[in-house]
Order: structure tokens, then C-alpha cells, then sequence
């Protein structure tokens, strides 16, 4: 019933629709559609600013690192806070699960996901993230290496 008042405002003449209510189109409706154009602009830069990289060469890390950072992610405890591939017990549901971790854009959100910024990370988190609720680790930065090389390592399951 509504769709059939609206239709009767409607005046249809050779391909053109001429509606029965008419838009300001003075100074101060044109800098208005600038501003929201602007704006649309800009929140469109913000999302694509969001997006991750395209992906480098991918790291394959060696097997013996992998296996000292497994070690050392057993001996920090670091699955009573995290869900971490090939440890069954605990799992940690307090920080995020890091399974297919080479395949996030950032690490928590605040820096590029590369090895070597991994690594601070595990080290230091607070340093490279202020305010992360991770602790800083009892890691040398050769164990933190190590550990970075064990999660990229996983292989997505």
C-alpha cells in the first residue's frame, strides 16, 4: 500500500523519474556531501591501511631450532596461557591460540609479524607492545629465536 502512494507522487516522462519532493542543492548542501565524501575517503584509507601485507618469502626455520623453541616454550609454561600446537596440557585459554601464527598480519595487533619481531615479542612483550598483559620471559634471544622458529614452523592443522 505504501510502495503504491509513493509510486503515485512519481512522474515517469521519456526514461527520467521527476520526484515530487525536491533536495537542497545550495553552497551548504554541496560543502555537506564534500564532508561525508571526505570522510568516506578516509574510512576506506583506514581499512585498507588495516590490511596485511602481501606475503614475503615464507620463513622455514630448521629443525633443531624448532625443536630448542618447543623446549623452551615447555620449560616457560608459555601453553598455561596459550593454545600452542604439538603441547596437549595445558591449554591455555587466557592469550590467544597460536596455531597458523605465520599467518597473522600483526602480533597482538601492534607490530609487523616477521621472525625477528617475534622474537622481541616473546622476549619482551611489554617493550614492544606497551601495556601487553604478556609478561616479559625469561628467554635469552637466542630461546626466543627458537621459540619464534617452533610457531612458524607449525604446520596448519
Amino acid at each position: 500500500m505504501r510502495l503504491a502512494k509513493i509510486a503515485d507522487g512519481l512522474r515517469i516522462a521519456s526514461g527520467t523519474v521527476a520526484l515530487p519532493w525536491r533536495f537542497p542543492l545550495n553552497a551548504e548542501a554541496t560543502v555537506n556531501l564534500r564532508r561525508h565524501r571526505r570522510r568516506a575517503v578516509a574510512a576506506i584509507l583506514l581499512c585498507l591501511a588495516a590490511c596485511k601485507e602481501p606475503p614475503g618469502p615464507r620463513y622455514v626455520p630448521d629443525a633443531e631450532n624448532m625443536e630448542r623453541g618447543l623446549a623452551a616454550i615447555e620449560r616457560t609454561g608459555c601453553a598455561a596461557c596459550h593454545e600452542i600446537p604439538g603441547i596437549d596440557w595445558p591449554e591455555g585459554r587466557l592469550g590467544p591460540s597460536l596455531r597458523g601464527f605465520d599467518d597473522i598480519g600483526l602480533i597482538a595487533g601492534a607490530v609487523p609479524n616477521t621472525p625477528e619481531n617475534l622474537a622481541a615479542f616473546v622476549r619482551n612483550a611489554p617493550a614492544v607492545k606497551p601495556g601487553s598483559t604478556m609478561p616479559a620471559m625469561p628467554l635469552s634471544e637466542e630461546e626466543s629465536r627458537d621459540v619464534a622458529a617452533y610457531l612458524y614452523g607449525l604446520d596448519d592443522e
